[in-house]
């Protein structure tokens, strides 16, 4: 199958550049390489003169907001214009493991699984040594992430719970892309496109089908828990989910923020909203109806 990697970039050059290493080191490499910019006019540098050769196209900002659902349809735009059947969306962050691409295609071409949203396994690795990573030791670093199902390298899972999907690593037929039609570009910032997304797929009637033997290796970066400094893109996300679906993603980020006493429940409005900060007038809290 024509396949198309496509991801998305505003920096984080170090963990782009051990990504395109590895989908050269695979056991099959990607007909197109397509790396969405987002206001990074630098990445040429970094992936110019490597295989796979990358094609890089732009995507600006607005506000500020990384508009992470627009890119990946223009990404997907671009790849389906240049012959692709396969989409393979990795994270800026995440490294192929040998046989990602291989099992992708062999589990697309299954009819059983050619209309599924097709997920890999995803590890998260410890921070790097003084020296950075090695390709060759990066499935002994990290397990599975533990709220995502695990197949055995050549076995397929069927996950029907579409609120498990995540984009940090998938594939979709082109057929199944247009069937589902891309992602809400009402969302920008961080959070909440990809539950989304998984939301659209279910209501297309697309399956989830988790794959064993496409791993993926998420590289280390500071991270703050609960993402405090992603605290507006997630409510106003929330909401537009709230509005579009019935129903508040995020839950676990949402309760890590109240009891943090950065966000409350207001009753009469029906929503989430900031909490005043220390010496303003008070606002009372109240728990979720």
């Amino acid at each position: 199958m024509h396949t198309a990697v496509i991801t998305l970039a505003a920096g984080r050059h170090r963990h782009l550049a051990l990504q395109q290493a590895g989908l050269a080191a695979g056991s099959r490499t990607p007909e197109q390489y397509v790396v969405v910019a987002m206001d990074d006019p630098d990445l040429g540098g970094v992936l110019a003169g490597r295989r796979p050769a990358a094609t890089i196209v732009d995507c600006p900002v607005r506000d500020g907001n990384l508009p992470l659902a627009r890119a990946r349809n223009l990404g997907a735009a671009h790849a389906l214009e240049h012959g692709a059947e396969l989409l393979v969306f990795l994270d800026v962050d995440c490294v192929p493991g040998e046989r990602l691409l291989e099992r992708y295609a062999q589990v697309a071409r299954d009819p059983a699984h050619r209309r599924s949203l097709l997920c890999g396994t995803v590890a998260y690795l410890p921070p790097p040594g003084p020296t950075g990573y090695r390709l060759a030791h990066l499935p002994v670093l990290a397990q599975p992430h533990p709220a995502r199902p695990a197949p055995a390298p050549d076995e397929t899972r069927d996950g029907g719970d579409h609120t498990l999907f995540w984009s940090l690593s998938f594939a979709l037929t082109t057929d199944t892309w247009h069937t589902v039609g891309g992602f809400c570009e009402e969302y920008e910032g961080y959070g909440g496109e990809d539950t989304d997304y998984g939301q659209r797929a279910r209501t297309s009637g697309v399956g989830l089908t988790w794959v064993g033997g496409a791993p993926a290796f998420h590289q280390h970066h500071p991270a703050s828990s609960p993402p405090v400094e992603h605290l507006d893109d997630i409510l106003r996300n929330a909401e537009i989910f709230h509005r579009r679906w019935g129903w508040w993603p995020m839950n676990g980020w949402l309760d890590e923020f109240t009891s943090c006493g950065l966000v409350h429940w207001n009753r009469s409005t029906a929503r989430w909203e900031r909490s005043p900060a220390p010496g303003a007038d008070p606002v009372t809290a109240h728990p979720r109806e």
